[in-house]
């Protein structure tokens, strides 16, 4: 053996070795902190379902809490409501957001970007003020759009009521309902090779028959994804069920659980074992969904290059324009616009009264000492979650992406599980977690809390679109890099992070918006010191002051737009694929 080889041995490859050690450490330990974020709270859910005694209290396990909750009055009736409400609307929102994205995605109807883009505004614009646009719409007492329709000689009624099981199906539709499938599946439309439907004209089927007897079967893992994640989405509904559904008595599983944490004394127990039974249903779902695309292969994109010619429309394209156009501006324009006219009336939805509107609510509201509070509080919330938010998916979406690290599987797993989750049930475990600590770690009641909920919940988004990115970039910059001698950390700092910066601001204003407009995740978890603008919306709307409840929601919808707008400008730096 020669001195260079006793070089090697000695030097090279223990450091070699102990550079490969230290980094399995690090990947390790972030795959445990992912896991204990993920799965503490929700393994403390289930295991406390099933203890009654006070949170810090001596532990008392007993079936009572189960018992409790499954005894209560309406509860059958509140299960039945939101898988009825859930698979309704689901069912209505595919239909139409599978055509709607094919228009988008297969077809040469004009002003494809602004349209896709209008969807993407609906999803992010906040579900509470857009309910309160289509109160002052479809209120049977006062909406206007009644008032009008009533005005025919042959109406003798409202036709419409907003406080409604269909008034409430119709906000979901309006909100995220469309919006969702559309932003899910126009991508995967897009994609698809576009030689399948031209052997289906080929051999004498129409448009419409190519739709849906080739596209919509060989799509069906998308749709099949896209309708589970649609549904446990809807399942975690909570404001507008809390205030259109509770006034006429029509209660959901997050409503019910609302009404036991803050009932006085609030009712741990049953909260938790109802949110328990839900937890494990949700987590059915998600395994036979996974089950099912594993028994199946659905390749529709392979190496060989693909056409994605659009369909030509002919007499049909401007009348499709003008459909999604219409439904766009029916998701976004119109009750935002009436939203914003509410916030002028004197009395909420009266506009027959003399002089209806007024500045003072603007006024009242601007100079409340409550609202400054809020203000800051929610730009703390979004500022904070959206840097955790970055920090967090972009080392986790590397790390599964790039590094031959042998859990990284199981990381894109758990980084994907807070989606599954519905954010009431997320509040509800996050709370039972920081009541048992708080002895030791006094988080309950502080901004901290609020930012740890909603870090892991909009961990899942932000991470597969940091994938998406990173799945884009060569490994060659990497590798130069590293045969230059540099470290992994150094590689990340000054190769990849210069590369994935308009990507990093992309996910921190999506962080920002979903932070700013969240009820149902942090309204369990808030207290009066730490509410957002989003929880003082909603306690102005269930207090029945609908006028300082608009003012609120529009102004977190001016927040929301122009973080959306700064998001889609950056975003059109680059392209996503998924």
């Amino acid at each position: 053996m020669n001195g260079a080889e006793s070089a090697n041995q000695a030097g090279v490859f223990p450091r070699a070795s102990l550079r490969l050690d230290v980094q399995a450490l690090l990947l390790t330990l972030l795959l445990g902190v992912i896991a204990f974020l993920v799965l503490t709270p929700l393994v403390l859910l289930l295991l406390n379902s099933f203890q009654i005694g006070k949170p810090g209290g001596a532990v008392v396990y007993s079936l009572d809490g189960w018992r409790q909750a499954f005894s209560s009055a309406g509860i059958v009736d509140a299960i039945y409501n939101s898988f009825s409400l859930a698979i309704t609307r689901q069912l209505i929102g595919m239909v139409a957001g599978v055509f709607l994205a094919w228009l988008l995605a297969r077809t040469d109807i004009p002003m494809k970007g602004m349209l896709e883009f209008m969807f993407w505004l609906s999803f992010f614009l906040p579900a509470l003020p857009v309910t309160l646009g289509w109160i002052l719409l479809l209120d049977p007492k006062y909406g206007i759009l009644n008032q009008l329709i009533m005005k025919l000689p042959f109406v003798t009624g409202p036709p419409f009521d907003i406080y409604s099981y269909w008034g409430i199906v119709w906000v979901h539709l309006a909100t995220t309902g469309i919006s969702l499938k559309v932003m899910l599946l126009t991508p995967a439309f897009r994609n698809l090779d576009a030689s399948l439907e031209e052997s289906s004209r080929v051999a004498g089927a129409g448009t419409f028959g190519t739709l849906l007897r080739i596209i919509v079967p060989v799509m069906m893992p998308v749709l099949l994804v896209t309708m589970i994640l649609g549904l446990i989405r809807s399942l975690e509904a909570f404001e507008i069920e809390l205030v259109l559904g509770v006034p006429i008595g029509l209660h959901v599983f997050s409503t019910k659980i609302h009404s036991f944490v803050t009932h006085e004394p609030p009712q741990f127990p049953p909260a938790t074992a109802l949110g328990a039974f839900f937890l494990l249903i949700l987590l059915s779902l998600v395994a036979f969904q996974r089950l099912y695309i594993g028994r199946r292969s659905y390749v529709v994109v392979t190496g060989k290059s693909f056409s994605t010619r659009p369909i030509a429309l002919g007499a049909w394209k401007y009348p499709a324009l003008a459909l999604v156009l219409l439904i766009t501006l029916s998701l976004t324009v119109l009750p935002t616009t009436f939203l914003l006219l509410g916030t002028f009336m004197k009395l909420f939805g009266f506009f027959t009264i003399k002089d209806p509107f007024t500045l003072d609510n603007w006024r009242g509201v601007l100079s409340d000492p409550i609202l400054l509070r809020s203000l800051k509080n929610t730009l703390i919330l979004g500022f904070s979650s959206a840097g955790i938010g970055v920090l967090l998916s972009s080392l986790v979406a590397y790390v599964i992406v790039k590094s031959r690290f042998k859990l990284r599987a199981l990381l894109d797993f758990l980084c994907w599980l807070p989606w599954a989750i519905p954010g009431i049930l997320l509040g509800m475990a996050l709370l039972w977690t920081f009541l048992l600590i708080h002895k030791f770690v006094p988080i309950y009641g502080t901004m901290g809390a609020l930012v740890l909920a909603m870090a892991i919940s909009g961990l899942p988004v932000c991470v597969q679109v940091m994938k998406s990115f990173l799945m884009q970039l060569s490994n060659e910059l990497e590798e130069a890099s590293m045969v230059s001698g540099a470290s992994w950390f150094t590689t990340y700092r000054r190769i990849v992070l210069p590369l994935i910066l308009p990507c990093l601001i992309v996910v921190g204003l999506i962080e920002f918006i979903s932070a700013a407009r969240n009820i149902s995740t942090v309204v369990l978890l808030a207290t009066g010191q730490t509410r957002p603008l989003s929880l003082l919306m909603l306690d102005y709307a269930a207090g029945a002051e609908l006028e300082r409840a608009t003012v609120v929601a529009t102004l977190i919808i001016g927040i929301v737009v122009l973080a959306a707008l700064g998001a889609r400008s950056l975003g059109g730096q680059f392209s996503i694929r998924g």
